[in-house]
């Protein structure tokens, strides 16, 4: 039986841990360097009061990752709870003063109390390089956009009927900007030479973006001023963004890679709708271990996908969306509903059929995404590929 909690405020550089007993006294309050030997140590001091611990964290990855991969190899119990749970809980402990020691307490305190915390455990190699790949391309694809901003601010300065035919979330276009920048570079150019240029280079269908962009050329002759150092300026712009297209494309190789090798590579990639990235970025969240979650309701309920109740009183049966949930899992489930809709029929009617029953489109692929999670719950259970029309039972 458990005798004692230890909760960490996990810090960058330091951690502190205050460990509490059954009737919350505090046995131990200490500030720990983020370094192995500290940490070793701490975990014996810990266990030297008690061998029977539950460890508590306020922070699942990242800076808490030392500290998490030496207490899971240490087999100990070690247990999730989110940041701001820990600042609302504050809130109902003596005292307005917040330091690292009061939030170890109230996380030990809350580890202690609470039977509802996630349980941390150790995820296999492939997961925990698929959630390597995933967030470096999720930071990678927020990169480009501020330069997609000023790059559109810096050509709508000096050639704004450009600017309003190029589609810069494709490659063609920024293809273009990186040799060419102004009307008067496009008409000397020539469309016969133009072509060529973007045909070099891979560009699809150059005739296109070369009848749009002479087009443009054309309804403008008017030099602004500063338009030479604006334009080196666009170039260097447009090779940045091209540079952070490649390296997305280098990451996508890389996870398609990682994901072809898992085990349930085939079972998920089977789910109309899913392709290596998304089934990578729920890999990436799950470890494809659904006993984690106990039930579909509960996948269903952390992905956000499943309707929550908001009564009061008298009234009853009001359901909204949830306000806390896992933002990737609901991305992998929502966009993968949304895409099954255009390539499967089943999909599609189910869609329709909400649609007809007056819900709105977000309500209808929501609903859609909350059907899909049991079968994708059952298909990685039982180990089989998705077939259509084929009946799914989510209970075991």
């Amino acid at each position: 039986m458990v005798q004692i909690w230890a909760g960490t405020d996990i810090g960058k550089t330091h951690h502190h841990c205050v460990v509490l007993n059954a009737e919350g006294e505090r046995l131990l309050s200490r500030r720990v360097l983020n370094d192995e030997p500290e940490l070793l140590a701490l975990l014996a001091d810990v266990l030297a009061l008690d061998e029977d611990v539950v460890w508590a964290v306020d922070v699942a990855d990242g800076m808490a990752a030392l500290w998490i991969s030496v207490l899971l190899n240490h087999g100990q119990h070690l247990v999730y709870i989110p940041g701001l749970a820990v600042n609302r809980a504050s809130a109902g402990y003596r005292g307005m003063g917040k330091t690292d020691a009061k939030d170890a307490t109230v996380i030990a305190d809350q580890a202690r109390m609470r039977r509802d915390l996630t349980v941390l455990q150790s995820d296999d190699e492939q997961a925990i390089e698929l959630r390597v790949l995933t967030s470096r391309r999720a930071a990678l694809e927020r990169g480009p956009h501020p330069q997609d901003q000023r790059l559109r601010g810096q050509l709508t300065s000096i050639f704004p009927a450009l600017e309003r035919v190029l589609d810069l979330t494709n490659v063609g276009p920024v293809i273009l900007l990186t040799g060419y920048q102004t009307p008067a570079a496009l008409r000397r150019t020539g469309g016969k030479r133009l072509v060529t240029w973007l045909r070099n280079r891979s560009v699809r269908s150059p005739e296109a973006l070369t009848e749009a962009a002479l087009e443009a050329a054309e309804s403008q002759h008017t030099a602004v001023p500063g338009e030479k150092i604006t334009a080196q300026v666009i170039h260097t712009l447009a090779k940045e963004v091209m540079s952070l297209n490649e390296q997305i494309s280098e990451i996508d190789k890389l996870i398609a890679a990682r994901f072809r090798d898992h085990e349930l590579a085939e079972v998920i990639s089977s789910m109309p709708g899913i392709g290596p990235l998304l089934a990578a970025e729920f890999l990436a969240a799950t470890a494809g271990d659904m006993s984690r979650y106990g039930t579909a309701d509960r996948l269903a309920s952390l992905a956000g996908v499943a309707p929550v109740p908001r009564d009061s009183g008298n009234i009853s049966g009001n359901l909204h969306r949830p306000r806390r949930y896992h933002r990737g899992l609901q991305r992998v489930f929502y966009t993968s509903a949304l895409i099954s809709i255009r390539s499967c029929d089943d999909s599609r009617r189910f869609y329709e059929r909400k649609r007809a029953e007056g819900k709105r489109h977000t309500q209808a692929v929501l609903a859609l995404a909350r059907r899909r999670v049991n079968v994708l719950w059952a298909l990685i259970r039982d180990g089989q590929c998705y077939q259509p029309n084929l009946p799914v039972t989510v209970t075991a």
